[in-house]
């Protein structure tokens, strides 16, 4: 029931604390499942203390358990297991404090843990988070790789050291955290959001050495599988050995088999790369003084065809056939020039012979009335009229005589 309360009329602490533990007591048992962070077990005492935390999330709860409960499985359950409690919540009134009694605890087997993330895996296959098209290209040369790691650790030490001996000049922002236990998961997801969200980072690696399977646990987390799949920053996955394939293997744009290798795969290696220029150099050089010989050899084959081998040769035979035609044609000119001339002389000479004048020299007279016209019968001129003789040397006057 809700409280009517009020500044000038609250309710005292205990009361408060009262009525939480009566909501509380209205709760029944539950199975809780988490990861046992903190373990007391007082010499003497009847009660066992336990912290339970759940190794997705910051987020922890007491609990307290009869002795008889906890010697049940104390010989298979130690700080850091995994286990599953039935329990009842609790609220302690003098402290306001809540915990869990458990009346039993259940340690999870290695087979239910592989099990369960072989569920995980199924689903997450489901809703696509493994296909091979989301996964994005490292960059050939990355300027600063982001590194998610335990501090001072071997895989750590690999990376940077295999890294830098490849490419001196790769950078690195570490990111130190843990990497088994309960603090691992969100420890490792903050890590690579943070890198995830430096635009300088070009591909991140979460890189752990080897383990057990309760060690690797926390990459094959579905938080931390959701992160990596979100991420887009590319992420390569170098988690134990050969063997090992967590889901975070599955869920990465690249997986590595070592942190060895994956220093391998996110940097070339200047020594390698120097060597396949050098090749590369080599080959262009060949390819051009082959192209360049190619194209010599056809030039000499060309240049030495007989147009262009002699090529005045064409132009001379040509000169000749031209000189040939010249004369020729001048042979013909001159005959025909020749040939019009005689016929010219022919009818000058017809002309000449037929001619007035001609007829003139003769000794005939040609007879003009004044206006210059011929007289060719006599009917044609007037008695006393006079006309102009025209003779071949000359002219004379008369007069025409009557009858």
């Amino acid at each position: 029931m809700a409280l009517t309360t009020s500044a000038e009329s609250p309710i005292p602490v205990s009361e408060i604390s009262r009525l939480i533990g009566g909501w509380i007591d209205r709760l029944g048992s539950v199975w809780v499942e988490g990861q046992i962070t903190q373990l007391s077990r007082r010499p003497g005492a009847g009660v066992v203390f336990l912290t339970l935390r759940d190794p997705s999330a910051d987020v922890s709860i007491s609990v307290t358990c009869f002795r008889r409960v906890f010697d049940a499985v104390s010989e298979v359950v130690s700080e850091g297991a995994r286990v599953v409690v039935y329990a009842k919540p609790e609220w302690y009134k003098g402290r306001g404090t809540l915990s869990l009694r458990a009346t039993e605890i259940r340690p999870v087997g290695i087979g239910e843990l592989l099990a369960r993330i072989e569920q995980l895996k199924r689903t997450l296959t489901t809703e696509g988070l493994f296909d091979p098209r989301h996964k994005k290209p490292l960059p050939f040369l990355p300027h600063r790789v982001g590194l998610v790691c335990g501090r001072a650790s071997a895989a750590e030490r690999d990376v940077l050291e295999n890294a830098r001996r490849r490419w001196p000049a790769v950078r690195f922002v570490v990111r130190n955290v843990a990497v088994q236990g309960a603090h691992a998961v969100p420890q490792v997801v903050t890590a690579v959001e943070e890198l995830d969200a430096d635009p300088s980072v070009d591909v991140i690696v979460v890189a752990r050495g080897g383990g057990s399977v309760e060690d690797l646990l926390p990459f094959s987390d579905e938080q931390l599988v959701r992160t990596v799949f979100r991420c887009a920053t590319p992420v390569v996955s170098a988690i134990g050995h050969e063997p090992d394939t967590p889901l975070l293997d599955l869920v990465a744009d690249l997986r590595a088999s070592t942190p060895t290798d994956a220093a391998k795969k996110v940097v070339p290696d200047v020594g390698e790369e120097m060597a396949r220029v050098h090749q590369l150099r080599d080959r262009a050089r060949h390819t051009i003084a082959m192209r360049v010989e190619r194209e010599e050899h056809g030039l000499a084959s060309v240049r030495s065809r007989p147009v262009l081998a002699d090529p005045y040769g064409m132009v001379e035979v040509r000169e000749e056939e031209v000189e040939a035609l010249v004369d020729r044609s001048r042979r013909t000119l001159r005959h025909r020039l020749d040939h019009a001339a005689t016929d010219l002389e022919h009818t000058r000479a017809r002309v000449v012979a037929l001619s007035p004048a001609a007829t003139l020299e003769r000794g005939y007279a040609v007879l003009q009335k004044e206006n210059g016209q011929a007289v060719r019968s006599p009917d044609e001129v007037e008695p006393g009229e006079k006309l102009t003789a025209r003779l071949a040397s000359g002219r004379l006057s008369v007069v025409v005589a009557g009858e």
